[in-house]
């Protein structure tokens, strides 16, 4: 038991080491990998205008005026986003045009019958919560002695809902096959799914899910090994950069922490 402590404590001390390195510079390398599914999606509909316009107009009968219309916002309402975000001008409007991004994307592709698209879309809207909390003040009262919201603040509830709907990335990832290393590779990610979600030893789970999602979307989605004239490229590549705008919220909550409805804020009170 002792053992375990002090590999726990020594694993915390690996990643405050890394925080205090990097605490300059994390904070820009979250925003562009979180903002990075859009930016290529933005680019892909720049270059594949009439072919998702076809789509969308076959799949609705919208027509021609409203099939471009769809791939229009899309384009800009993307990359007008992703520049905000990086730029850091007006982040909150940004967050909530990239929300009605994924919104409309949800519905105009039927995503929202499709569990496992529908949970990606769902994380990355957990991403943008966060990027939401990062950019609000902490609420601190214009009134001298007039009681602050604390930890009931809506910081706070987005940092939760943050890390609640970034764990649905996971769920996509487990196997549940018989295999030894499938069933090691389940129980440990649900266990570090777990800790993020409730917040315990969230900069610790959150930093191990970075390493473990690198290198499961290396292996998962290597795009570049297929021929861009393949429908398979697309997809992959789509999964690929999902997946990094997930681990740019995973980075920006290392960054930020967990919040006041978290156990390792309410572990300091105990």
């Amino acid at each position: 038991m002792q053992g375990n402590t002090d590999v726990m404590s020594r694993a915390e001390d690996v990643a405050d080491q890394f925080l205090r390195v990097t605490k300059h510079y994390l904070p820009h390398l979250a925003r562009l990998c979180l903002v990075s599914t859009f930016l290529e999606d933005g680019v892909r509909m720049w270059f594949q205008w009439s072919l998702q316009r076809d789509y969308i107009d076959r799949m609705w009968g919208a027509g021609f005026v409203l099939a471009s219309l769809f791939v229009f916002i899309n384009l800009v309402g993307q990359l007008s986003g992703c520049v905000l975000v990086l730029s850091r001008n007006f982040v909150s409007y940004a967050c909530y045009g990239l929300f009605v991004i994924i919104a409309l994307q949800t519905l105009a592709y039927n995503i929202l019958w499709d569990a496992h698209f529908l949970m990606r879309n769902l994380a990355l809207g957990g991403g943008l919560l966060l990027l939401l909390a990062e950019n609000r003040s902490d609420g601190r009262s214009m009134f001298a002695g007039v009681p602050t919201m604390g930890e009931n603040s809506p910081k706070q509830y987005m940092q939760l809902g943050g890390r609640v709907l970034l764990t649905l990335m996971f769920m996509t990832l487990l196997n549940f096959e018989a295999s030894f290393f499938s069933i090691v590779q389940d129980l440990v990610g649900t266990a570090l799914m777990l800790l993020v979600a409730v917040g315990f030893k969230t900069k610790l789970a959150a930093l191990t899910l970075v390493l473990w999602l690198l290198a499961m979307n290396v292996y998962m989605h290597p795009f570049w090994t297929v021929s861009s004239n393949k429908a398979m490229h697309d997809y992959m590549k789509y999964d690929f950069f999902q997946t990094q705008s997930v681990i740019g919220g995973l980075l920006l909550l290392v960054a930020l922490g967990p919040g006041g409805v978290s156990m390792d804020a309410h572990k300091k009170k105990w």
